[in-house]
């Protein structure tokens, strides 16, 4: 059994907005995560809705941006926001760029050293912290969604489109949804797991659209005034490989939006409504 540090607890909507902490094999050492657990746990496991947040992220950062537990709340879902990364690893080069390393796991897990040895989001997110909740809390994980904002949409739709019988429901703020081909994305997957390409498709949402698509309906919803639409999260290509496939995709684009949380929030509860529909 995983044994679960309390950080801090407070009531929130009716319900209790937690952090927590524990020891992980896959990331060497402490994570932290945040869970908001609805009032209608009172009377049962809950469905499970997990957030992957994006780069330079903790797992406060939705809990406090996003505006998402009154909704929540409402819908009887319980949230959970793991941090970004590993930290605090020693690893030469580990806090030097803001886009890679600390902050930037990628969800994946690292085949290359020395970043094998701790940054392994994947496992961690899939495995230990699906172990985790359903040790310690009212989850219901066989209801469980799967969302995230730009390097976590990308994360969200990789482990949906790969882990279909986990996580029955997905949507994404602003993915990367072609990493290999933009900027971070070569960065992150080159230095994670090195050189042959081959190893990056599993880890690239258009191209498991196009190859394994799911059952499920995709929500992804884009501004059209984000600074990083045309240099890094070419949602078009994930429009084409869905169409390619026959995934089914609701993808909106918003005039005037950008990348930041005022976007998140706009848009935050149809996406909470779309992942209890589903759940």
């Amino acid at each position: 059994m995983s044994e679960i540090k309390i950080i801090s607890e407070q009531k929130c909507f009716g319900g209790v907005q937690g952090f927590y902490s524990h020891q992980s094999k896959a990331c060497n050492g402490e994570m932290k995560f945040g869970v908001f657990v609805p009032p209608a746990a009172k009377d049962g496991p809950v469905p499970v809705l997990t957030y992957l947040a994006g780069l330079t992220c903790t797992e406060e950062t939705f809990v406090i941006k996003a505006g998402a537990q009154r909704m929540a709340s409402e819908l009887g879902l319980m949230l959970v926001t793991p941090d970004t990364s590993p930290r605090n690893q020693n690893i030469a080069g580990e806090d030097k760029d803001w886009d890679f390393g600390t902050g930037a796991g990628f969800y994946l897990d690292a085949t290359e050293e020395p970043w094998a040895k701790a940054y392994n989001m994947q496992t961690y997110v899939v495995e230990e912290l699906r172990r985790v909740l359903e040790e310690s809390f009212p989850a219901d994980l066989l209801r469980h969604g799967i969302f995230g904002h730009s390097m976590g949409g990308h994360g969200a739709l990789t482990l949906h489109l790969k882990h279909p019988n986990i996580y029955k429901s997905a949507s994404a703020f602003a993915p990367l949804s072609a990493p290999m081909s933009g900027p971070w994305g070569q960065n992150a997957l080159s230095r994670y797991l090195g050189a042959d390409k081959n190893s990056w498709k599993n880890y690239d949402s258009s191209y498991l659209i196009k190859h394994q698509p799911s059952k499920a309906l995709l929500l992804v919803d884009q501004g059209l005034a984000d600074q990083f639409l045309q240099g890094e999260l070419f949602p078009h290509m994930l429009e084409e490989a869905a169409k390619s496939s026959g995934q089914k995709l609701t993808l909106r684009r918003h005039e005037g939006y950008d990348h930041s949380y005022y976007f998140i929030q706009t848009f935050m509860e149809d996406h909470l409504r779309h992942h209890a529909k589903a759940l």
